[in-house]
């Protein structure tokens, strides 16, 4: 019988899913289901490479599994993914998709994705081919139109085609400033087999696809026809799947290359209150560090914390419209502080409902 590899990065045994997942509840509110995936993903991908790395036969390489993450925006994709690539240490870049045109045309080429890993490590080869890369945005590179292209659809299904070699793992030269390659230029060559690309993006309307193809693979008719119940919002994104990601405008040899696909939920205003408060970097735990400096305490009420959080709810924009709130909020609070320093107790600041109210009523007032 077989011994059975340690999983390793740099010689360091790689968390299992229960302590990626741990890690991940300290700095991401909610999204279980994506952050079970997501941990149960990436040690596998790990042990890929340690088993990839360790065999000697060509023949028992296990491929990778890239991983799509779907959404609305302000949720959390992003924090996930960095939250990860720090807990391992591992370096990763997250490129902005909407940059990126088809060779010859102007934009970003595929291949700035990789030169932008290779600058995140220092440019160490070794580090970057066991790295991580975010294609963020990807939505935004689907097809223009379900049929095939007329015309060269410079970024949309062109880009799909030329990240394709990249996703799956070829031998990429690339300029390690970024930008156009020229013949005369020194490339740098980077394996990108064991690099984990993880697409994400927020695929407006993709959960109408998913509800399309279940109610139409899911009629009755007849007499003995079965009423349906029909899915929530919250419940459809657990039936998306790869052929929803191909409607939505992806190419089938794109779309085969992300085997692993989730979705994470938007955030309620539960959600929003508790992003203020409990995770590691709370926004408002910083604010509290930053006055502490100034010689002084920030006391939060819990009417302004249902205050910022409704109004962020209402906002739309996930955890991105409370840290724009909390700074308009702060912002005379921070002007003031100094003027503590050198005082013989602590100024207590008390951050109150009202003032939340008082402080955003022309900058966030929302229509009733």
């Amino acid at each position: 019988m077989a011994t059975r590899t340690k999983a390793n990065i740099h010689g360091t045994r790689i968390p299992i899913p229960q302590e990626i997942k741990k890690h991940l509840d300290q700095y991401v509110i909610g999204q279980e289901e994506t952050k079970r995936i997501l941990s149960v993903a990436v040690y596998n991908h790990y042990k890929k490479l340690a088993h990839n790395t360790d065999s000697a036969s060509g023949d028992s390489r296990i491929e990778k599994s890239n991983i799509i993450i779907t959404g609305p925006t302000g949720s959390g994709k992003t924090l996930l993914v960095s939250s990860i690539a720090k807990m391992l240490d591992v370096p990763y870049y997250i490129q902005d998709c909407t940059k990126i045109t088809a060779s010859g045309y102007v934009g970003s080429d595929v291949e700035d994705c990789i030169a932008g890993l290779l600058r995140a490590c220092n440019y160490n080869v070794k580090k970057a081919e066991r790295g991580i890369v975010m294609l963020d945005e990807i939505d935004k590179i689907a097809k223009t139109g379900a049929g095939p292209s007329i015309t060269r659809d410079v970024s949309g299904e062109c880009v799909q085609q030329s990240l394709l070699k990249i996703v799956e793992g070829d031998i990429v030269g690339v300029q390690p400033q970024g930008g156009r390659k020229h013949p005369e230029q020194a490339l740098t060559y980077v394996d990108t087999r064991n690099i984990l690309f993880i697409a994400s993006g927020a695929f407006v309307g993709l959960e109408d696809l998913a509800r399309k193809r279940i109610e139409h693979g899911c009629s009755h008719i007849g007499f003995n026809a079965v009423q349906q119940h029909p899915l929530s919002d919250e419940e459809i994104k657990n039936y998306i799947n790869a052929e929803d990601i191909r409607r939505f405008g992806f190419i089938p040899e794109f779309v085969g290359r992300f085997p692993v696909i989730t979705t994470i939920s938007k955030l309620e205003k539960a959600d929003l209150k508790r992003i203020l408060v409990e995770p590691r970097n709370a926004i408002l735990s910083q604010y509290a560090e930053l006055l502490d400096m100034d010689n002084s305490e920030l006391v939060i009420d819990d009417s302004a914390i249902e205050e910022i959080a409704s109004m962020a709810y209402g906002l739309g924009t996930g955890a991105r419209a409370l840290r724009n709130i909390v700074e308009t909020v702060m912002t005379d609070i921070m002007f003031e502080a100094p003027g503590n320093i050198g005082k013989k107790n602590k100024v207590k600041i008390v951050l109150s409902g009202k003032m939340v109210q008082e402080k955003t009523k022309k900058k966030f007032r929302l229509a009733s």
